[in-house]
């Protein structure tokens, strides 16, 4: 393995944080004394990633450079870039003066293509993914007995991202001799007495608990960029009077893999992971990561 086959790191950490009340990117963990956002590089590094971009809001970028910076690996470069509002084609100015949230996953990824040279593992700050992720995509992409140009996929199984608040979101991945063909949305997914069931097509319906769910743990290619700046194109002309409108980066793969642009390869996930929507979950969810790290 070379230092050129290894993918970027980049952590989407531009979000406004609404339903946690503030920029949960940058809350500590209780007893682990650092951020989700910090333990996910640590393990990206262990995997043998050297390069970071963080995809940032300006809210966030002065504690992120005293406190955060300081505390990561020397020998890792890491680069800052804002994903600003006003990042758009200079004809579509307009609409970004209306406009008070970010445009989404898909833009905060755009605004960083200057910043990444080759493959990269794309993941958001406030999940949890586990060491094994990052040893699975860099392995995928440094491998030479496959082709290292397909994009990838570290999926959950369902059970492993149930919230004990109450039912969640989640996109379920269907698949083809381990490729991904589609995510399809199933919202309000909760235990029941006979396993688990969602909302699909505003149907309440059975989900198999042995589902494979979308979780953004993404290893993309360069290929990704030229559609993802076309889509984002098509995605303002087509909202232009919709200033709350998301631009989603799995909108983009799926684009992708329904012209035969894009071949994505599913790897199933070997941890649990753990996100934090609401500052209640906090505490929890910081002691069962420390469990899993120290024991």
């Amino acid at each position: 393995m070379t230092s050129a086959d290894l993918p970027t790191l980049v952590v989407l950490a531009g979000g406004l944080g609404t339903r946690f009340g503030g920029n949960k990117q940058i809350a500590e963990l209780p007893k682990l004394g650092k951020t989700i956002m910090e333990l996910s590089i640590a393990d990206a590094y262990s995997a043998g990633v050297r390069h970071v971009v963080l995809v940032i809001n300006d809210l966030v970028r002065s504690t992120i450079e005293s406190v955060i910076l300081p505390r990561l690996p020397r020998e890792l470069k890491v680069e800052l870039v804002e994903q600003s509002i006003e990042c758009v084609p200079e004809r579509f100015k307009d609409i970004a003066e209306k406009r008070s949230k970010p445009w989404g996953t898909g833009h905060a990824l755009l605004c960083a293509r200057s910043n990444i040279a080759g493959n990269a593992i794309v993941i958001t700050a406030d999940d949890y993914y586990g060491p094994s992720a990052y040893r699975q995509l860099v392995s995928h992409f440094c491998n030479k007995d496959h082709n290292t140009s397909e994009m990838a996929i570290v999926a959950y199984p369902l059970t492993q991202t149930m919230s004990e608040l109450g039912g969640v979101n989640r996109g379920i991945c269907a698949l083809s001799e381990n490729y991904l063909t589609q995510v399809h949305e199933y919202l309000n997914i909760r235990r029941v007495d006979d396993g688990y069931r969602g909302c699909f097509n505003n149907r309440d319906v059975h989900v198999a608990a042995n589902s494979l769910v979308s979780m953004t743990c993404w290893g993309v290619t360069q290929q990704l960029f030229d559609n993802l700046e076309m889509l984002f194109e098509h995605f303002l002309e087509s909202h232009d009077s919709d200033v709350k409108k998301e631009y989603y980066l799995p909108d983009c793969i799926q684009h992708m893999i329904n012209f035969d642009q894009a071949a994505v390869r599913v790897f199933e996930a070997h941890d649990r992971w753990f996100g934090v929507t609401y500052k209640e979950e906090i505490d929890s969810v910081a002691g069962k990561i420390y469990e899993l790290r120290h024991g």
